[in-house]
């Protein structure tokens, strides 16, 4: 496992309040105008992870050192929702078939559901230690999530009925997830070096990538198969039905992709925590957007909003970030 790992989920603060609403002042605007960050001064250090745009028009994210679920609307009011359990470190978030949200908690093996009224519901997985850490809607209205404290593909239903399937490879870490045009999951293999594809009956087929320290992380369908981003390799890669990987090193030095996700625009979007927002299309053209100097910034998961602006979450910078695309051809990168 990478050495960055524990710090995106622990440093974990108890005790604080649910229900608190504030603005966030925009701040700290791009130099091409493009990047408006609001900081969360609803909780100090929270450590916002995972991103998800809501049914009800807002962006819902995870606050996985507060034990939170935020709600950020398009004018910068957030309001914090305390998870039942304290320490759950809250990671992942996505909306689900039923009008909630739906995320992992990887402190507390649980899965959690929040309405956008606030209620959060949990539902503790078969093993405490399993870790949840992708989530994700299947097309068989399930949510499907990874367990890499248990080497496990887990499916819950939305009214809480749980199902497990063990990874082929021991030790694999499967860590980020999303669903396939194929009517599959598709999942990456944080230690395993691989990425696996499994099916809503179960089975499991796994393609090994060029290096096991490629460390891939996170997921997404797009143009011409799945795009996953490799933190080890610096690199933004995609693979197809059949296993073949196509490789798209990220411009300039110093690489360290994390979140993906399908843009406004069509076009593949990223997180470098370096300190960058990018974008790739589908023959290998980079465009980066860099986010505003500060201390400790760490761009982390990102999602498309209903009005076409892309959000993104500073793990480090306790603030969550929005970029407006221009609608330029990006540049092309390295190949």
């Amino acid at each position: 496992m990478p050495c960055r790992l524990p710090r995106r989920v622990l440093a974990l603060l108890l005790g604080a309040l649910t229900g608190v609403s504030a603005v966030a002042a925009p701040a700290r605007a791009g130099a091409d105008g493009d990047v408006t960050e609001y900081p969360i001064t609803t909780t100090a250090d929270s450590l916002p992870a995972g991103i998800a745009a809501g049914p009800d028009g807002a962006l819902w994210f995870t606050q996985s050192g507060a034990a939170r679920i935020g709600r950020i609307a398009a004018d910068g009011t957030v309001t914090d929702h305390r998870t039942p359990t304290p320490g759950s470190a809250p990671f992942a978030i996505t909306a689900g078939p039923d009008r909630a949200l739906w995320f992992t908690e990887q402190a507390a093996g649980r899965i959690g559901r929040i309405t956008t009224s606030g209620t959060v519901t949990e539902f503790a997985l078969p093993r405490a230690a399993s870790a949840p850490a992708g989530i994700t809607p299947g097309p068989d209205g399930a949510l499907w999530f990874t367990e890499p404290g248990a080497d496990r593909i887990g499916r819950i239903t939305t009214a809480g009925g749980i199902t497990e399937f063990p990874v082929p490879t021991a030790a694999a870490l499967p860590y980020g997830i999303a669903a396939g045009a194929d009517g599959a999951l598709w999942f990456t293999e944080l230690s395993g070096g691989r990425i696996g594809r499994i099916g809503t009956d179960g089975r499991i087929t796994e393609f090994p990538l060029p290096s096991r320290a490629d460390f891939p992380e996170d997921i997404v369908a797009g143009p011409g198969g799945m795009w996953f981003t490799a933190s080890g390799a610096a690199s933004v890669d995609r693979i197809d039905g059949t296993g073949r990987v196509t490789r798209f090193p990220l411009p300039g030095p110093d690489g360290d992709p994390g979140g993906i996700a399908v843009g406004p625009d069509g076009r593949v979007w990223f997180t470098d925590r370096s300190g960058r927002v990018g974008r790739v299309s589908a023959d290998g053209a980079f465009s980066l957007v860099p986010v505003p100097a500060g201390p400790d910034k760490s761009p982390f998961r990102l999602t498309t909003a209903p009005d076409g602006t892309v959000w993104f979450t500073e793990l480090l910078g306790n603030a969550i970030g929005r970029i407006a695309p221009d609608r330029s051809e990006p540049g092309r990168g390295p190949s």
